[in-house]
């Protein structure tokens, strides 16, 4: 998958994402399943200090945790690195 693509896919309409979608998309910008309980996984990064903790709703992520992501990846200019993290 492109980062690129993933990455403009969640930032045009991030109301709309589904659940494994999201977890798919920070397992390609690098993070890594950390574990969770219930509905939540928790993703993290060596050298970020944010972990992300998304939430299983019916199948789909909430908004506000997509944009997290979003947020993570502008921050940390993750869509400049090689694609081999």
């Amino acid at each position: 998958m492109d980062k690129n693509a993933v990455y403009e896919e969640l930032k045009e309409n991030p109301k709309n994402v589904r659940f494994n979608k999201l977890c798919g998309a920070a397992e390609l910008f690098g993070f890594k399943f950390r574990g969770g309980k219930g509905s939540h996984r928790i993703y993290v990064r060596a050298g970020i200090k944010e972990a992300l903790n998304f939430q299983n709703v019916g199948g789909w992520a909430k908004p506000y945790q997509v944009k997290q992501l979003i947020k993570i990846i502008d921050k940390y200019n993750l869509l400049k690195e090689e694609n081999n993290v």
